[in-house]
């Protein structure tokens, strides 16, 4: 007994003997790639063709070292963390327009109904040329957004440039709050269409509720609902999370799968289907993508909803947001997410049960499809479970930018915005899944009737 004792304290003290020397070995490298990170940086400070600011370089080096990791993580200055923390609030003190950039201006998409600007007359289409004063030529779309948001109940003056007013005109907006609706829906006839843009602190809340306001309006005869996530990148898990719920009266919503076993974590549905039942189909495209993800794939592996349109992106890694006092946050993949049956998606993405095409735009020719699986530096999980970093990919701005990970009040995304009156023609994704739903509701009648 004594003997086997002291065999396993000898085995051990051989493996800490071994180990303790890798260790220093590896301290060593660490402390030496140090001292070059160090001496690279203060040869740029000292030769360098113009003076940079440190901090400016230091954040560029974090950057890089992030983003060598995949495409997700980076690094948010305090700025940069200030505004997503607006974005996933939902909410923020500004005048109510989405406006993108074209031709060095900014140009307004639409105005959002109610808001300070929509009651002031800004009409799709205006160009703002200047504000308060500043001109807006050669400001990024992000510069743009900042110089309009402020504190509420505060002037700014928008200089407007309208097609076909001959001369450009001023006009002065209070910011207010803006509530950016997550959630928007409307009855197509019997059908309940809802619409989810992204996935703030608003959405579950605004599901439920907008889901009660149809059901209501459209009464007993209702065929059945269309969840709208085409063009959706994502937001928040756990709303993610809630919405599958509402859908679901039980089993596992989502799992996720980190470094370490104690990492993994499982989200279960509770009882109750805001639906009651009804039949659905969901819609996506290339442009849903993680958090929308999550939900079809819950819907399709329980079999309560048919899934129609073309392929998701396929980010399946969730990032986790770790403030830095005074600093602003890092942004780090810490773990992957599979759907109920166990797939990981990826760099794969959710196949639709039906693939219905959009209607192609006159005199464009569709280019490559952009998903997670053409981002450099893409994390691949193989069919034995292992992740493992993809071969680089060739450089490509386009190609190599994922979705955003809080909606941006820029384009609307393709199929985001339906017609009311003529959705046929217009949008053939949302008429086939209207007609299915409408085809489920006659057979229904037939046998209830038999």
């Amino acid at each position: 007994m004594m003997r086997n004792a002291f065999a396993v304290f000898g085995l051990s003290f051989l493996i800490i003997g071994t180990t303790l020397p890798t260790q220093a070995q590896n301290s060593s490298e660490t402390y030496r790639q140090l001292n070059l990170f160090g001496d690279v940086f203060e040869r740029v400070r000292q030769d360098y063709v113009e003076q940079v600011e440190d901090s400016k370089l230091i954040e560029a080096a974090i950057n890089g070292m992030l983003s060598a990791l995949d495409p997700h993580s980076g690094y948010l200055n305090a700025k940069s963390f200030q505004e997503m923390q607006v974005q996933t609030r939902g909410e923020f003190g500004g005048l109510g327009i989405e406006v993108t950039t074209e031709n060095g201006f900014v140009k307004v998409i639409s105005p959002i109904e109610g808001t300070p600007a929509y009651r002031a007359g800004i009409l799709t289409g205006d160009f703002i040329t200047h504000i308060s004063g500043e001109s807006t030529q050669g400001l990024t779309l992000n510069q743009a957004v900042e110089r309009m948001r402020g504190p509420v109940n505060t002037d700014i003056k928008l200089t407007i440039a309208r097609p076909g007013v001959e001369r450009p005109f001023d006009v002065t907006l209070t910011r207010e709050v803006i509530r950016i609706a997550s959630v928007r829906a409307r009855a197509e006839g019997d059908v309940a269409y809802v619409r989810i843009n992204s996935f703030s602190e608003q959405t579950s809340s605004g599901l439920a509720s907008e889901i009660e306001k149809l059901k209501n309006q459209i009464g007993k005869e209702i065929a059945g609902v269309v969840l709208d996530l085409r063009g959706n990148p994502g937001g928040l898990l756990d709303q993610a999370v809630r919405v599958s719920d509402a859908f679901l009266d039980q089993g596992e919503i989502v799992s996720t799968r980190g470094r370490r076993n104690g990492d993994s974590q499982r989200f279960n549905a509770r009882d109750g289907d805001v639906a009651k039942g009804l039949p659905m189909v969901v819609l996506i495209n290339g442009g849903s993508a993680s958090a929308s993800e999550i939900v079809a794939g819950a819907l399709q592996d329980h079999g309560r909803a048919v899934i129609m349109g073309t392929q998701s992106f396929g980010k399946g890694s969730v990032q986790t947001i770790i403030p830095i006092t005074g600093q602003g946050a890092l942004r780090l993949t810490t773990s992957l997410y599979y759907t109920p049956s166990g797939r990981s998606i990826q760099a794969k993405g959710i196949s639709p049960d039906i693939v219905v095409e959009p209607r192609p735009v006159a005199g464009v020719q569709a280019g490559p499809q952009r998903s997670e699986a053409t981002l450099r530096n893409h994390i691949e999980v193989g069919p034995d479970g292992q992740r493992r970093l993809s071969p680089a990919q060739p450089a490509d701005d386009q190609a190599n930018r994922p979705p955003a990970s809080q909606p941006a009040p820029t384009t609307p995304a393709e199929g985001a915005q339906p017609k009311a009156e003529g959705a046929p023609p217009e949008d053939p994704q949302l008429a086939r899944a209207l007609d299915l739903l409408r085809g489920l509701k006659l057979i229904a009648k037939k046998n209830s009737a038999n």
